[in-house]
């Protein structure tokens, strides 16, 4: 299987220059915050999800690739390689989210990290896929309260519309951590709901869109998903210190990691990221084979 990776660094001058473009003054969100730990992910895949084939970091353009990145060991994927024009640029994730089958040379089973999600314990095949199909597990929600669960219920509803079946109450939501996805039935599923995929894109998030979970949803509804969470921790500055963030990076009790950002001030900032930097550091302290030596 491969692994796919969205990446952006809001420090990047050009990309920054292409943000002011479509949303003038507004201020970054923390969405686009780099924190630096985009190597500890790659030295994750490596040494605890070995079998992982071709690595692909998906990014908006050339100059969102880190120096250290060896290009011959990492796939770059640029936005325009997989989102038509008419959507470029974005800088919403769930419109990326909708053409990741997109890249070419993907293998049939594949993984979707975010860039916050890290393997810090050894992983097997079957943690992600068994039989054929993904390991997933789900909640079931009936209230759509807020922006993102109003993104999630959009996807169950064309999901299930996608296999000629009724919205119902309840919609289901899939576990926050890497996504095991199939190329295949991506396609299926895009190739249905492309007409109303191409109406809900857009370019910042809004209520009206789709996320990944569409083709997690897809998967589900068809059952082809076996129900069982991935070994999966999510941290967040929000409720969790530094101490606790580097005692589960140190000391990890589940095979991956979710480090979430949230809204805080420069130096509350620069203390999480110096701690989770230096906690990294000390789990990889090898450098993988795609990063330049």
């Amino acid at each position: 299987m491969d692994a796919v990776i969205t990446y952006v660094n809001g420090l990047d001058p050009v990309w920054r220059d292409e943000y002011s473009s479509v949303v003038g003054g507004k201020m970054l969100s923390k969405r686009y915050r780099d924190w630096g730990t985009l190597k500890y992910l790659l030295r994750g895949i490596e040494r605890h999800i070995p079998f992982v084939g071709n690595v692909f970091l998906v990014v908006s353009g050339e100059t969102q690739v880190p120096d250290w990145v060896d290009r011959s060991a990492v796939r770059i994927v640029l936005h325009k390689d997989i989102v038509p024009e008419q959507f470029l640029p974005t800088f919403n994730s769930t419109t990326i989210e909708m053409f990741l089958h997109k890249i070419p040379g993907l293998s049939e089973e594949f993984l979707y990290f975010n860039d916050d999600m890290f393997p810090v314990m050894d992983c097997s095949y079957s943690d992600f896929f068994r039989d054929g199909k993904a390991v997933i597990g789900f909640a079931s929600h009936f209230l759509a309260l807020g922006k993102y669960k109003k993104r999630v219920r959009n996807s169950d509803r064309q999901a299930r519309k996608a296999l000629g079946m009724r919205p119902g109450l309840f919609f289901v939501r899939p576990q926050h951590t890497c996504s095991p996805m199939s190329r295949r039935e991506s396609e299926a599923v895009y190739a249905f709901s492309e007409d109303i995929i191409f109406k809900v894109v857009s370019r910042l998030r809004t209520t009206e869109n789709f996320n990944q979970y569409l083709f997690l949803d897809y998967l589900y509804y068809q059952g082809k998903t076996v129900p069982g969470k991935i070994s999966n921790k999510h941290l967040s500055p929000a409720v969790h210190s530094p101490e606790t963030i580097v005692s589960n990076i140190l000391d990890p009790r589940t095979k991956l990691l979710c480090i979430n950002d949230v809204s805080m001030n420069d130096e509350d900032f620069e203390r999480y990221r110096s701690a989770v930097l230096d906690a990294f550091g000390k789990h990889f302290p090898e450098a993988s084979r795609f990063e330049t030596r």
